[in-house]
């Protein structure tokens, strides 16, 4: 038991000094309860407000996608490099060490594959289940204006709710379909029906002509997705642009994985997005680092 027997008053109650209520970093975000700023704030950077989410969920509908055949082996040395892994309970599971301090964006949508339309998907993870993994946000695809335009944003709303009771911030990833063309008027549509649903933060696409107005018309942070593989100076430029427009960070999993050096890669993507470094220094950065790295070359 405690000795009450000694129980002194306390002296230093500060009179005069007002109680601290600063805001809270993210845009979007200051009215969440704490559970939430916090594992927003594991997601984010607290000093530069940014964050680098590599994506390897890639597989819940394309299968043993090109890099990431065996996530063990190619994905778990990038990990320490990110400031958050995007990722399926499946390969959580199997093939990220349970040591892993790296927040989890848990993929929580999935239910068809490539061979079939894509916008058909449902809620695929229970968010007790996340919970369990310690998820620090999940990840639903919302397909504004594909087929199954309505199913979707239904599923956005049950992620939502239910991270509402846990604690759980939703991440709303927009998809694009073939027919649909990614302008800024149709990105500023969809990541604003998304915020307005509830969403906590958005993942979309970058596009280059006013990129800025979608950022701007949307009261969550949006991170942009790496999209196909591109040449790594032209990856690092779209993602400077981003940042400098206002983006609060990228999830970027093609450029990164399938490059000839993943490592060197994802640094110098970091340096962009937390350093703001410029898109031709951190394309020698790479290439630096990639002289005294060892080659990882795509496998087919």
């Amino acid at each position: 038991m405690p000795d009450v027997d000694d129980v002194q008053d306390g002296k230093n109650y500060h009179f005069g000094v007002p109680m601290q209520a600063n805001a809270f970093f993210l845009r979007g975000s200051n009215s969440l309860d704490w559970g939430m700023k916090n594992r927003l704030a594991r997601i984010f950077n607290p000093a530069t407000g940014k964050t680098v989410m590599l994506a390897v969920d890639h597989g819940y509908f394309q299968g043993p996608t090109t890099g990431l055949e065996r996530i063990d082996v190619s994905i778990v040395p990038l990990v320490p490099y990110s400031d958050a892994l995007m990722i399926t309970r499946g390969a959580l599971r199997t093939s990220i060490p349970a040591e892993m301090s790296k927040p989890v964006v848990l993929r929580s949508t999935g239910g068809q594959s490539i061979l079939k339309e894509l916008s058909n998907e449902l809620v695929a993870v229970d968010v007790q289940d996340a919970v369990r993994l310690n998820a620090s946000a999940m990840a639903v695809q919302v397909y504004i204006g594909g087929e199954h335009e309505h199913q979707s944003i239904g599923n956005l709303v049950k992620a939502v709710d239910a991270g509402n009771q846990y604690g759980i911030p939703t991440l709303a990833v927009t998809g694009v379909g073939k027919e649909l063309v990614r302008d800024w008027k149709y990105l500023s549509l969809a990541t604003r029906i998304c915020a307005e649903m509830g969403a906590h933060f958005v993942k979309t696409y970058f596009c280059e002509k006013s990129f800025a107005r979608v950022v701007a018309a949307c009261p969550v942070p949006l991170v942009i997705a790496g999209g196909k593989k591109l040449p790594e100076l032209d990856a690092l430029k779209m993602a400077f642009e981003a940042i400098d427009q206002g983006a609060a960070g990228v999830d970027m999993g093609r450029n990164i994985f399938q490059c000839e050096a993943p490592i060197a890669m994802i640094q110098a993507v970091r340096s962009v997005v937390h350093d703001q470094e410029k898109p031709e220094k951190a394309y020698q950065l790479y290439l630096s680092l990639k002289k005294d790295s060892q080659v990882i070359p795509n496998r087919s």
